[in-house]
């Protein structure tokens, strides 16, 4: 079964209407042969906060070292953002594995007139994953209430109900009191955890008994405090409880988002043995997309996804703390909510710009725009697309302004497309190529045969909004290209459609031009295809005006490993003399970047500690830093990367790829470089099996993620690198191909690297450890030939000559008549 029929059978149910009552769940999960037997789960109910509080709660524990899985709605972009894994998503081949199990179930319960409904379905996919992969504990967010809720089909081992509003009247209550005893329904094992005052709690209290309450109150068993915004994205939390305590910051500002924490911390340490380090950092890691996400501060930029009144006060409450002239919203809802109390509970706009996302279910603009008349708005004006709203809004701010996308996930999720859409350029060398490149977006199987053979020229993948996708296929076909789209439909519109563009580059440039002019958001696809394509020729002329030595050529970043423990050089190095000797002389030898490790990441290796790392690496970087070369400091320690950059180093190579949450302030504050690879583990841990349906479409969206994390702590897209992280979770073939097809990466807007020197990928090729000098040259000059920007290696002379030699192959002034790189 392919991915975009099981997704379509998936949507397809949302055509049953809910019913009360956990039986179809247990039934499906039954005919699975209830394979979530023997995990472990956590509940997470709550009219508000509940995916932020879930979120929370699965960080702190994968921190402790647990294997989690976190189940959530709705989703932003791709249904699979609803089940995951350590962070992962799962699968697409593995939801097309669940679907060709259950899809007769399924039917014939549907030809009883007793079929179960999409919540229903996703919740059993997400126990039957959770029960695959035998994760430790599963985290799940509560649907609608609690007693009825498909996700109370488990028994969990504690749970929590972080607060309660007036929400789905006529379905689990008409008053407050109602709804919090339907919500407490979900109390487990441990005493049931609570954010809910006065008569919520009371009647929380009389359905789950002993409670743990978490609040501001003195009186409340777990106390939180709000300290208020350390800097535009991270605010400032102390939780104090009998015999523990912890002060941390939280990636989600506002008052409410401490009590989240204060619940998800009391949920942890009811759940596993966690330190108060794992609290702090677990809570500090545990960014939740759409969520008052602050994407930009020149002018301010937040995107949150406040869809009722309740919400919206809140936003208005964290806003208030931002300072800023004339406020911009881009307001984009559905036709089921309560439109005038959001606009009343948010603060008054200077200006407003309203939009539909592209769901049926989506309110007409000019409906939106009356509503905002109402509450005394001047400046209100009737848009189409989010993007274009977006972009009309940005266009009008001042620095000094503030934009605010709200209304609803779906309008937050077509904003974000701004800066996480990947524009991927495709190398299509024959047909195979050309079908793989089809595939890889779903696109249909005749679809595939019929529109292989146009794929010749230059192909790019991208994906947009369903409307919008038509609407570029017909574009495109008028200036003689071919678009292929995924077979994926879904049935309300909410998911991003893969597209497959294929033509010449004349045909890409006046598909641009017709796109420019479009109202339905596809300028800013222009501008991508424009860049991806270098339609305008500007990528040269932008060289040379960088400080790093990658933006004109390939560049060699020669390693200098001063651990005792290193895979290839251990113990060669650690001395200092040795270490200052190895890079002076890598640079003779052409490296224009020489990066100094203090602790290996090697499988098995021991972690080490803060200050012996800084002992190691800072004195070798204080004798380097004058070289003819950029210094960089490999260390996943936000501390050491601090005092490296103190100390003369240009650039921060993050192999675990932000997992101190610090990192990133602390090279944004030193305005350095940072190399972010994607790693599964770091150190590798041998032998880790990790699903990928494309190991280099997967790794490109993961890493996208990772990078906007950095931007937002103001590191400019140009300062950052990325890598693939070669045998790093990803097996030899596996990574072969991140090497074949590292020319994809430029979706990502990043210089890209590749670490391949020496690696055990290299016994796929018949070499063993003391026999790769030979194949990593090889690859060195593959990588360069592919279009990477700096290639990590041990031995600089052979792999400079490589990288040479591959970039005179394809152009041969690109050296001068000594053999020396022609820069700029």
């Amino acid at each position: 079964m392919e991915y975009h029929e099981a997704a379509d059978f998936l949507f397809g149910l949302r055509r049953f209407r809910p019913k009360p009552g956990t039986e179809s769940t247990a039934d499906l999960l039954a005919h699975l042969g209830d394979p979530h037997e023997g995990v472990d789960f956590v509940q997470v109910a709550g009219s508000n906060g509940k995916g932020s509080t879930a979120r929370m709660l699965e960080r702190v524990l994968r921190e402790a070292g647990l294997t989690v899985g976190l189940y959530t709605s709705p989703h932003l972009e791709d249904v699979r953002e609803r089940i995951r894994v350590d962070g992962r998503k799962i699968p697409r081949s593995t939801v097309a594995a669940f679907v060709a199990e259950a899809r007769g179930y399924v039917t014939d319960r549907a030809a009883d007139g007793d079929a179960p409904t999409f919540f229903e379905t996703m919740t059993a996919l997400a126990l039957w994953q959770f029960g695959r992969e035998d994760v430790d504990v599963a985290v799940l967010e509560v649907g609608i209430g609690g007693r009825y809720d498909a996700t109370s089909v488990v028994d969990p081992v504690a749970s929590a109900v972080t607060s309660v509003t007036l929400e789905h009247t006529g379905i689990i209550g008409d008053t407050i009191e109602e709804i919090a005893r339907d919500k407490a329904q979900v109390v487990g094992e441990e005493p049931l955890v609570t954010g809910t005052t006065g008569d919520a709690l009371a009647a929380v209290r009389a359905v789950a008994g002993e409670v743990v309450t978490v609040g501001p109150d003195p009186d409340a068993d777990v106390r939180v405090a709000y300290e208020g915004r350390t800097n535009h994205t991270e605010a400032a939390v102390s939780i104090d409880a009998e015999g523990w305590g912890i002060e941390t910051r939280i990636p989600l500002p506002g008052d409410h988002q401490a009590e989240n924490a204060g619940i998800a911390a009391a949920l942890a340490r009811q759940v596993a043995d966690v330190s108060t380090d794992d609290l702090a950092r677990g809570l500090r890691s545990a960014h939740w997309p759409g969520r008052f996400e602050v994407l930009g501060t020149d002018p301010l930029v937040v995107l949150d996804g406040a869809h009722n009144p309740g919400a919206c006060e809140r936003l208005a409450e964290t806003l208030a703390t931002f300072e800023y002239d004339d406020l911009r919203l881009v307001f984009g809802a559905m036709h089921d909510k309560d439109h005038h109390g959001m606009a009343a509970a948010l603060p008054t706009p200077d200006a407003v710009v309203t939009c539909e996302p592209p769901l049926d279910r989506a309110e007409d603009p000019a409906v939106l725009s009356t509503v905002f008349e109402r509450t005394g708005v001047d400046d209100v004006r009737t848009g189409e697309s989010v993007q274009d709203a977006l972009a009309d809004a940005l266009a009008a701010a001042d620095a000094d302004d503030c934009v605010l996308v709200s209304g609803s996930l779906f309008a937050v999720a077509e904003a974000r497309a701004r800066w996480t859409r990947q524009t991927t350029p495709k190398r299509v060398r024959d047909l195979e190529d050309a079908r793989e490149a089809l595939a890889g977006a779903n696109v249909a199987a005749t679809e595939i045969r019929r529109a292989s053979g146009e794929a010749v020229h230059r192909v790019v993948a991208t994906s947009v909004g369903r409307r919008q996708a038509r609407a570029v296929q017909r574009e495109f076909a008028r200036v003689g290209g071919e678009c292929s789209l995924s077979a994926l439909e879904g049935d309300q519109g909410d998911e991003r459609v893969d597209a497959v563009l294929m033509g010449t580059l004349a045909q890409f440039d006046r598909l641009v031009g017709r796109l420019d002019s479009r109202p339905d958001g596809l300028a800013a696809l222009a501008a991508d295809l424009r860049e991806t394509l270098d339609l305008d020729g500007e990528r040269e002329s932008a060289a040379g005006r960088s400080r790093y030595p990658w933006t004109d050529r390939t560049a060699v970043m020669g390693i200098c490993n001063v651990t005792p423990d290193s895979f290839h050089d251990g113990g060669e190095y650690d001395a200092l003399d040795d270490a200052v000797s190895r890079a002076e002389a890598m640079v003779e030898a052409g490296a224009d970047v020489i990066d100094v490790g203090g602790e290996s990441t090697r499988p098995g290796a021991d972690p080490v500690a803060v200050e012996e790392e800084i002992d190691r690496v800072v004195p070798v970087i204080e004798r380097i830093a004058d070289l003819d070369a950029l210094v960089s400091v490999d260390t996943r320690k936000a501390a050491v990367a601090a005092a490296a950059l103190e100390a003369g180093a240009d650039v921060v190579n993050d192999v675990s790829g932000l997992e101190d949450p610090e990192m990133r302030f602390v090279v944004a504050e030193h305005d350095a470089g940072l190399i972010l690879m994607h790693s599964i583990d770091a150190p590798v841990v041998p032998d880790r099996d990790v699903a990928y349906d494309d190991v280099v479409t997967d790794v490109i969206d993961e890493l996208a993620e990772t990078v906007l994390l950095a931007e937002k702590a103001g590191i400019d897209r140009d300062r950052i690198v990325v890598d693939p992280g070669l045998g790093f979770g990803k097996s030899a073939a596996e990574s072969f191909e991140l090497l074949d097809r590292i020319d994809e990466f430029a979706a990502l807007g990043c210089p890209v690297l590749v670490g391949h020197s020496h690696k055990s990928m290299f016994e796929r090729v018949g070499c063993g450890p003391d026999e790769r000098l030979a194949p990593t040259v090889a690859a060195s000059a593959l990588a360069a030939d592919r279009g990477a920007d700096l290639v990590r290696v041990h031995d600089v002379p052979e792999n400079v000559a490589a990288v040479k030699t591959a970039l005179a192959a394809a152009n041969p002034d690109a050296l001068d008549d000594d053999g020396a790189f022609v820069d700029g």
